[in-house]
């Protein structure tokens, strides 16, 4: 049950939408159980963003939220492939995107929790 939201400020056609859900689809499979399956995105793009005080950079902020957790060194190698594929998509720096990560044990999906 994986959720990654972004918000940048570069402007998100749909064609490099596409591209983002994509990528993040075969990335999520970084962490051990977790697939497109049950993936859900949330871009955000175009959104005012100011990072060492300018906004004139490409920049983002994405959010990974999981049912239960994953190990350092996991979040480590989704970090990497989550940079390549903002930087490819949008051209956004790795010193420009910060990445957060969020597991939990209380999860609620039709109805009920898991």
């Amino acid at each position: 049950m994986p959720f990654i939201s972004t918000k940048t400020n570069v402007t998100v056609s749909k064609e490099k939408e596409t591209l983002i859900k994509e990528r993040l689809g075969e990335a999520i499979s970084i962490i051990p159980g977790k697939s497109e399956n049950w993936l859900m995105l949330a871009i955000e793009g175009g959104v005012p963003m100011y990072f060492r005080g300018d906004d004139s950079q490409p920049t983002a902020f994405i959010e990974v939220k999981i049912y239960g957790g994953a190990s350092s060194d996991t979040y480590a190698k989704v970090t990497k492939e989550l940079t390549g594929i903002y930087g490819d998509i949008l051209g956004i720096a790795p010193d420009h995107i910060y990445i957060c990560y969020f597991g939990t044990e209380d999860w609620g999906w039709n109805g009920s929790n898991f």
